[in-house]
Formats: structure tokens, sequence, C-alpha cells
């Protein structure tokens, strides 16, 4: 999988759907836009693509034969960040809160317009890009965060905890802990926390969010249950309660 970040136009898309039409069709149309696609039917030729190329993001359908897309998301977030649009054609809120729950970043029901599929695509992958260095006469302060033992360094996307090891954060979960980080002692309404994450109006379900924060706090709090950073604030949302130095 790339380390570096891809072009908003060049990346390389993994399409995982078993519908042949719907594979031909995001092909097609995401290779006119001008990225790289990939296209296969299962879970076996996800795993066969990703062992030998570089892949950017990955459209992943939820029903496929075998392992379904919920398993096989699983199985790409246990080791690695690499940005998952689920597919579907349920739009219900179970399933979208399952996905987050697994580390989806984002999800679209079908039938979908194309147009949206792409600038779905395009949001993620924008979120999920460093930030161009500037020329050096311009060079603003790195925007690098410290808090209880952790260094955030926004620019570079990274996130190291007290004894210097890197944690991957999802594009969604590094999205979440920026916008915490950013707003240290502010509450948080879930619906405040969609917007500044999403950077658009998507249905703010509170469980969407809940699912969001719960798998944040797993990477971040010694003990997740009893969060000390990102704390709940009862009928109203969040507030992170960490102590941030720039």
């Amino acid at each position: 999988m790339s380390d570096t970040a891809p072009d908003l136009r060049s990346g390389h898309i993994l399409v995982v759907d078993d519908d042949s039409r719907v594979r031909q069709m995001l092909v097609r149309y995401f290779e006119d836009e001008g990225y790289r696609v990939t296209a296969v039917p299962d879970g076996v030729g996800l795993r066969r693509v990703l062992a030998g190329r570089d892949v950017d993001l990955i459209l992943l359908d939820v029903v496929l034969p075998g392992q379904d897309g919920y398993a096989l998301a699983r199985e790409v977030r246990a080791h690695s960040d690499l940005p998952i649009i689920m597919l579907t054609g349920r739009d219900d809120v179970t399933d979208r809160v399952v996905g987050l729950e697994i580390g989806a970043d984002d999800y679209i029901a079908k039938p979908f317009h194309l147009r949206e599929v792409l600038a779905r695509v395009r949001s993620v992958l924008r979120r999920r890009r460093p930030a161009a260095a500037p020329v050096a006469a311009e060079t603003p302060p790195a925007e690098v965060y410290r808090f209880d033992g952790w260094l955030l360094d926004i620019g570079r996307r990274e996130l190291t905890n007290a004894a210097g090891g890197h944690v991957e954060l999802t594009t969604g979960e590094f999205d979440m802990l920026v916008t915490f980080v950013r707003h240290p002692g502010r509450v948080m309404t879930r619906d405040m926390l969609m917007e500044l994450t999403r950077g658009r109006n998507w249905d703010a379900f509170d469980r969407t969010i809940d699912a969001q924060i719960a798998r944040l706090r797993k990477k971040i709090e010694e003990v997740p249950a009893e969060p000390r950073l990102i704390k709940s604030v009862r009928g109203v949302g969040y507030v992170f309660a960490g102590r941030t130095e720039p």
C-alpha cells in the first residue's frame, strides 16, 4: 500500500463488488476521471491486489460471496489504515454504524449517483492527503500538538505515543482527534463534530459519531471504558479534557 499521498485525480482505486455491471460502470467512470482502477468480485481478488500493488482507496461492497464486506473491512483494518468506502444496497442506520465501528471512512447506499461516489472518493483522499509543503519563504509554523504524552503532527498526519511509537488512525479517527485537540475544553455536539470532520452535511445519527469516538478511545485512552481525554457530556455530546500544548 502506498506511503505517499495520492493526487486526487490519479490515485489507484480498488473496486470490490460481485456485480459485474457495477464493476464495469465504476471502472469506466473513474478511469474517465483520470484514476487507475482495479476491479475484483470477492475477497480473494482483494487480497491478491493488495499483496502486489499500491492502492489508495477501496470501494467495498457489503454483500459478497464468501466473506462479506464487513469481514473484509475488518481484515484490511487490522493491519492498514487504507481508506475504505462501503457500498451497500441497504440504507439502514445499523449498517452505517457497523461500517464505522469496523473503521470504514464513508458509506454509500445503492443505487447511487456516480458523481456522488466521485465526490465521496475525492473527499476521503483530500482529508487523507498531508498538506503540501509551501515555499521556504512562506513556511508557517508546523501544526503540532502535545497532550498527555501524545504527539499529534497534523501536517504529517501522524500520531505518536509517549514511547515514540506511531499509532495508525483511519482518516475518520484522525480528523476526529484533530477536531478535539483544536478545541480543548469546548463541549462539542454530534452535529458540530460531523460538520467539522466531514466538511459537508451528512446524516448525523448519534450512533455513527459514538461509534467513531469509541474506536478512537480504544487507541488513545489507557482505560477506554473510563476515558480521561474524550469525555461524554450527557445529553449534549463530548469534550476533550486533555491538556494540549501547541
